[in-house]
C-alpha cells in the first residue's frame, strides 16, 4: 500500500444504495502524488444519493483550488436541490450554474481558474444513470470482462490522435496534452457531455482524474478492476499502483460495482 500523506483524501468503507433493482456499492479515495505538495483534485462519493464525482483543477494556484472546491459544491447542491429528478435538461442546468459560480469565483484572482468534472448520477428506478463531463477526468466501464473509455478527453492532444496531426509520442502531443478544450470556468461557457448510460448488474464503472489514467495502462486497469475486490480495496489497489508507476499527478479514483438489489425482509 502506500504511505499516506496529510492531504490525501484516504479511502473510505464503502457505501451501499439502492435503486430500483439495483444495488450501487460505491468507494473512492484521493492522493497527492509524487510531483506536487498539495491535492488540487475533488473527490465527491454522496452518502444518500446515488452520485460520485471527480474534479481536476488546472494548475497549482489558488484558481486550481478554488475551481474544483467550487464546481463539486455547486454541482452537488444542485443535483440535491433537484432530487429525485434526474434527466439531460436538469443536468445541464446544473452545470450551467457550477459554471458561473466557478467564473465568478475567478474574477478576483490572477491567473486561470479551472477544472474538470466528471460524474455519474443514478436514476432513482435504477433505469439508467448519467455521465456528466467537462474536461479530460475519465469515466471507465468494465462489463464481462471488456473495459472500455465512456468519455471522451476534451483536449487538444485527443484530436491530434484522431486526425493524426503528430506521432503520439512527439513534443507537440505532449504539449497538447495540457491544453483543455472544454473545462468548468472556460470563458466560452462550453456544453459539458452527458451521456444515458445502462446501470447492468455485474458492471463496474471507474471515474478518475489523469493522475491515475496517465499512470495505468488499459491492460492494468482492466486487471485491477477485474478482480472483483470490495470498491474500497479496488480503489485503494488504483491509487496505489498509480503512485508505484511514478505519481507523477495527483490521483483520484472511484469505483462504483452493480449489483441485483437484495429483496426487502419480510
Amino acid at each position: 500500500m502506500f504511505r499516506r500523506r496529510p492531504l490525501d483524501q484516504p479511502v473510505q468503507a464503502t457505501r451501499r444504495l439502492t435503486v430500483g433493482r439495483l444495488t450501487l456499492e460505491i468507494a473512492g479515495g484521493s492522493v497527492v502524488g509524487h510531483r506536487y505538495a498539495e491535492n488540487f483534485d475533488v473527490l465527491h462519493v454522496d452518502p444518500e444519493l446515488p452520485l460520485a464525482a471527480v474534479a481536476d483543477g488546472m494548475g497549482d494556484g489558488e484558481g486550481s483550488r478554488v475551481a474544483g472546491t467550487t464546481a463539486m459544491t455547486t454541482f452537488v447542491a444542485q443535483v440535491r436541490a433537484g432530487w429525485p429528478a434526474v434527466d439531460a435538461a436538469r443536468l445541464r442546468a446544473a452545470t450551467t450554474e457550477t459554471q458561473l459560480r466557478v467564473r465568478r469565483a475567478g474574477a478576483g484572482l490572477a491567473g486561470l481558474t479551472g477544472c474538470t468534472l466528471t460524474a455519474l448520477v443514478a436514476e432513482p428506478d435504477g433505469g439508467q444513470g448519467w455521465l456528466v463531463q467537462l474536461g479530460d477526468s475519465r469515466a471507465y466501464r468494465l462489463r464481462d470482462g471488456l473495459l472500455e473509455l465512456v468519455t471522451v478527453d476534451h483536449s487538444m492532444a485527443w484530436l491530434g490522435l484522431l486526425h493524426g496531426w503528430w506521432p503520439p509520442d512527439s513534443p507537440e502531443a505532449a504539449r497538447a496534452r495540457y491544453q483543455l478544450l472544454r473545462y468548468v470556468g472556460h470563458p466560452d461557457k462550453p456544453e459539458p457531455d452527458l451521456l444515458a448510460v445502462p446501470l447492468r448488474s455485474g458492471d463496474t464503472w471507474l471515474l478518475c482524474t489523469d493522475g491515475v489514467s496517465d499512470q495505468l495502462g488499459y491492460h492494468r486497469l482492466r486487471d485491477l478492476l477485474a478482480a472483483r475486490r470490495d470498491p474500497a480495496r479496488t480503489a485503494a489497489a488504483l491509487l496505489a499502483a498509480s503512485l508505484a508507476e511514478g505519481g507523477e499527478d495527483n490521483a483520484t479514483a472511484v469505483v462504483v460495482r452493480v449489483h441485483p438489489a437484495l429483496p426487502s425482509p419480510r
